[in-house]
């Protein structure tokens, strides 16, 4: 494989079609968009590992959603790692990338050098929320931690929430190729099932057969749509680490390797990129319901108020007058914006 072909495939989601089994997909190629993530901050190695998971989800997800604006994935737990989140924003205009970011809130004194990264999170749920922006109402859907990865929360929240049938196969690390330094690297497979509507499908309410009564894929389809559902998911399964992430095999090339007997067709590939959506009015805006005595405790001793941005680290400095609905002077042209770490 070229190094042309593989840098235009680097960053880039895939959508795709098996037309024998009416099943969508999309195959991620994650490389600059990674070491973005991730070089925003310190993270210990099991916290990039999270991350890195999650920002793989993210842009495979994004990329299905018929999005104006933004897809974000949120875990909460009661163990060491408090937070996982990410955004997806949709492109701006055909042919731009989508832009992904993400961040992780954890306590670190409670890690454990030995512990499995998903075990760090304990008890809480997996969302996915939907804005499409001004004159909307965003979409909300939650469902419990369960199985043994963020993939498989993601798996758990389709079954449950929309009751689509979704396989995820990610993988992801540091590597290092000849020529280039070490870096980040991920790929991955996501297939989803989309159901015709089956009186055998099971219902939320009345519960399914996965981990404490929620929906799995054969609670949702019938006995045909299982069978080609089940023949490309063992299909699925031989699918190696090295040919997930690349870079010596492409991914069309992948997709005759795994599903040539299921007639695969693509279609255009999105490109992704970091980017975050911070600014200095956006941090007035959310400023701008506290009093001028809420201002005040907020005022440094160096007499200005400081925010930073959890995604990417730029750190935003204002004078306390220009702030707040009890501003007496208007937004400070000397406003001080230092970038984050990208």
């Amino acid at each position: 494989m070229s190094l042309g072909a593989r840098i235009a495939w680097d960053d880039t989601v895939l959508p795709f079609q098996l037309d024998r089994s009416d099943i969508r997909g999309r195959v991620a190629r994650l490389d600059g968009v990674l070491d973005k993530v991730l070089e925003q901050h310190d993270y210990p190695a099991q916290i990039e590992a999270l991350v890195a998971e999650m920002a793989l989800l993210t842009a495979l997800i994004g990329q299905t959603v018929k999005l104006r604006w933004k897809l974000s994935l949120q875990v909460r737990g009661d163990g060491p790692v408090r937070i996982i989140a990410t955004d997806y924003y949709a492109p701006k205009e055909e042919g731009a990338p989508g832009r992904i970011r993400a961040w992780a809130s954890f306590d670190e004194s409670r890690l454990g050098e030995s512990a499995e990264p998903f075990d760090l999170v304990g008890k809480g749920y997996f969302a996915i929320l939907i804005d499409q922006g001004e004159g909307t109402t965003p979409y909300q859907g939650i469902t419990p931690i369960a199985g043994g990865s963020l993939s498989s929360c993601a798996e758990t929240y389709f079954a449950q929430s929309e009751q689509l049938p979704t396989r995820f196969s990610l993988s992801f690390g540091r590597s290092t190729e000849p020529g280039r330094g070490e870096g980040w690297r991920a790929g991955g497979v996501m297939l989803q099932k989309m159901p015709k509507a089956s009186p055998f499908a099971a219902t939320p309410g009345e519960g399914g057969t996965g981990e404490e009564g929620l929906l799995e894929a054969s609670d949702i389809l019938d006995e045909a749509e299982g069978e080609s559902w089940n023949r490309a998911n063992i299909l699925l399964d031989t699918v190696e680490e090295l040919e997930l992430i690349g870079p010596s095999v492409t991914p069309t090339e992948l997709l005759l390797r795994l599903f040539h007997e299921e007639v695969p067709r693509v279609f255009d590939a999105q490109p992704v990129k970091f980017g975050c959506s911070c600014s200095a009015e956006k941090v007035r805006e959310s400023l701008s319901i506290y009093s001028a005595k809420d201002i005040s405790h907020m005022t440094t001793d160096e007499g200005v108020v400081t925010a930073d941005c959890q995604f990417c680290g730029a750190h935003y400095e204002f004078a306390p007058e220009t702030l707040g609905f009890e501003a007496t002077e208007g937004p400070d042209a000397q406003d001080r914006v230092a970038g984050g770490r990208g």
